[in-house]
Order: C-alpha cells, then structure tokens, then sequence
C-alpha cells in the first residue's frame, strides 16, 4: 500500500492507527502495533505522571517505531504530561478531548505532532484553525464515550471542512474498511476493539473470550455509568446501574470512587473536579459524577483484574463480528493486504 498524509506525518508505515484505551494500551500493545507498521497509542490516564515517563521509555526499549500518547486536556496536570512527551521524544499526542490552543502550540514548537479526537465538524475545524497537525474522526460506532452521528455520515463531513489528515474511527476491523475510509477521503483509520482482541493484548484471556462471544445486540449505550453516551459490552455491572435507584447508585459510586482515589493517589476534592469536568454541561446526579471521576477504576476491574461482574468493557459494535486473536503484525498485515485487493478489484471493475 502506498503512504498516505498518515504515514507522512507520522513516520509510521501503514495508515493504521492503534487507539490509547485505558488500562488496554498499555507498553506491550503499543510496542507490538508500533513493530507492525502502525501507530501506537499509550494510554496515559489511568497513570502518574512518573509511571508515564516510565512506559513510554518501557515503549522505547520495546521499539524503534514512532507511537504516540494519548492525553487528557482537562487534566490538572495535562502541561506537566505535555512536557514529559517532550522530554521524552515522544512522536505523536493525541488528545480525547479538545486540548487548547496553548498546549498545541507548545507540542508543535516541540516537533510533535497533534492529533485531536472529535466528535463533530465543528470540533475538527475548531481544533485545525488552532493548529493541530491531524484528527481522528469517531462516530457512533466506536466504544467508550461517543456520539450519535454514524461514521459514514461524519466523516466525510470532517474531510470536506478541514486541510489537515482525517483518521477514522468507529466500526473499523478490517482491510474492507480501510480501503472504504480511503475512498471517503481519510488518511488511515484507528481501532481499539480491534487491537484489544490480539494476542499481544494484555487483557485477561477470560475477558477476552467474553468479547469474542458477543454479538452485535450485546453491544450497547448507556448514561447508566457516568451520566453520558457510553457504548459498552452488557454486563452486569451495566445491568445493576440501570436498575439501581439513586441512593444505592451513590454508595456503589463513593465505593468505587475510593477504590480509584487509594490507586490513583488523588484527593477527594482533586476527584469530584474531575468528575464535573466530563459533564459537559449535563445534568448528573452526585453519583454519575463520582463514577465520571473513577470510571478508569471500572475498566480497571474488568480489564486488568479480570472482573467482568464488577467492571465495565468499553467496546465498538465491531466486537460482534471479531472472532480471533491475532498478533498485532498479523492483524495489520492482513488489513493491509486485504485493502490493496480490495482497491484493485474495485479498480479492475472500472
């Protein structure tokens, strides 16, 4: 396959994108995306600003291959992570959130390049005419937190408003997809479930077979969690929530929140500003905001601890259709090469 504005931008060789999932991303995966010509994302969310600068140069002994860090812009400390990048020669910083006009600034003098996730063409236009270098597009198909606007409706949106590389997310998994994404205009694609369910993952096998065996109506989106979109696997954890009346939600909340506190490090206070900073303006309950603040400490508990009744599993509906665990090379290279053929045969049509 030829280099796209991707590849260029990056350094990386195939216009494949890992995503930075939390608890998911971690060294390994990304190391092991980076070897096969992807780029990887480290999740940094769930970690200290030490542990960060640790994994990513747990990252650099693992690979010579540009990555990239995912980072949250509302992060009290987001400026201190940003220089850690820096320090560390660090390629790629891709935000989940809109990062503002000064952190971009201050990574683009740096040499590193910025790449945004949004969820709208107004997002994608505010965040080009700040400066970013690329953006990753994810409609309502990809998991975790999304929107409502499908990927085939919002990319081509974001392609057409901006002059800067558009990766898409959200209902990506194959090299049928790719090539789709290629022909909307996009300069790659980015996936999470996807690279979850690899063999380098290091999610526990257990948790892994419970995505395996889902199928697509297992899939599903609630504000049950933390009071906005989330698509997720139904579990039952997923089920309690959205039974549970408000003051037995406030006692699992607090529980959880303290959990997340005692391994995160933070203060009470430090932990409720976090909360109110992902409401986005919504309306939630003092319940949905503890568990805004801790849902890393949920994922935590499926994903690392193997508690699929205790956590949530962040998933696009892609997981219905998945059903094996490759390597991280053999994955990117079957998406390559089914792409070219797919191009081909569609060129040969013509």
């Amino acid at each position: 396959m030829k280099g796209t504005a991707l590849t260029r931008l990056t350094g990386v060789r195939h216009p494949v994108v890992q995503t930075g999932m939390g608890w998911v991303a971690g060294p390994r995966l990304v190391s092991a995306s980076a070897n096969a010509g992807a780029l990887g994302i480290l999740a940094s969310a769930t970690m200290p600003p030490d542990r960060l600068r640790e994994a990513v140069r747990e990252v650099k002994c693992r690979t010579d291959a540009p990555f990239g860090v995912n980072l949250r812009a509302d992060a009290a400390d987001a400026g201190d992570r940003v220089r850690i990048l820096i320090e560390e020669g660090v390629r790629v910083a891709s935000f989940a959130l809109a990062p503002s006009r000064e952190l971009i600034g201050e990574l683009k003098e740096a040499g590193v390049v910025v790449m945004p996730t949004v969820g709208a063409r107004r997002h994608a236009e505010k965040v080009a005419a700040w400066g970013a270098d690329a953006v990753l597009v994810q409609g309502a198909e990809g998991g975790g937190h999304t929107g409502e606007v499908a990927t085939t409706v919002l990319l081509p949106q974001v392609v057409d408003a901006v002059r800067i590389p558009v990766v898409a997310a959200g209902g990506f998994f194959d090299g049928r997809g790719l090539a789709v994404a290629l022909a909307y205009g996009a300069a790659g694609v980015a996936m999470g479930t996807r690279f979850l369910l690899t063999s380098d993952s290091t999610v526990p096998d257990a948790v892994k077979a419970r995505y395996l065996a889902a199928t697509v109506r297992d899939v599903t989106v609630t504000r049950a969690v933390d009071g906005l979109p989330h698509r997720m696997l139904r579990t039952e954890l997923v089920a309690a929530l959205e039974d549970t009346g408000r003051a037995r939600a406030l006692v699992r909340a607090v529980r959880a929140a303290a959990g997340f506190r005692r391994l995160s490090g933070l203060t009470w206070p430090r932990l409720v500003r976090d909360g109110l900073a992902l409401r986005h303006g919504k309306d939630l309950t003092w319940s949905q905001v503890l568990l805004a603040a801790n849902t890393p400490m949920l994922l935590k508990s499926a994903m690392v601890d193997g508690r699929t009744d205790l956590g949530v599993m962040a998933s696009g509906q892609v997981a219905g259709v998945i059903d094996d665990l490759p390597s991280c090379a053999e994955l990117v290279e079957r998406i390559v090469k089914e792409a070219d053929e797919t191009l081909a045969r569609l060129t040969d049509v013509r």
